[in-house]
């Protein structure tokens, strides 16, 4: 048995909230590195985050929902999910 795997990609996801930095980074930190993803953060502060992702498509695409539920002390308004680093 074979399982197609999602090609490896790289996106930028800029995410704006409450995010409370200290603890909202290296919370992403580890969830991304538990899906098996580069995660290098390119800007932070309390409102953004910008993050450079590296890996497969569909693991990026549950990192992203990762983000929007979790830490507890974080409120994540946007994510906007970008294939390069143009700025809005």
């Amino acid at each position: 048995m074979t399982t197609d795997l999602s090609p490896e990609t790289s996106r930028w996801l800029t995410i704006k909230g409450e995010l409370q930095s200290a603890t909202f980074l290296p919370w992403v930190e580890r969830h991304g590195h538990r899906l098996g993803l580069s995660i290098k953060v390119i800007y932070a502060d309390p409102r953004t985050t910008v993050f450079k992702v590296d890996g497969q498509a569909d693991l990026i695409d549950a990192f992203e929902i990762g983000c929007l539920l979790g830490p507890i002390n974080a409120w994540v308004e946007t994510i906007t999910r970008r294939t390069d680093m143009s700025v809005d």
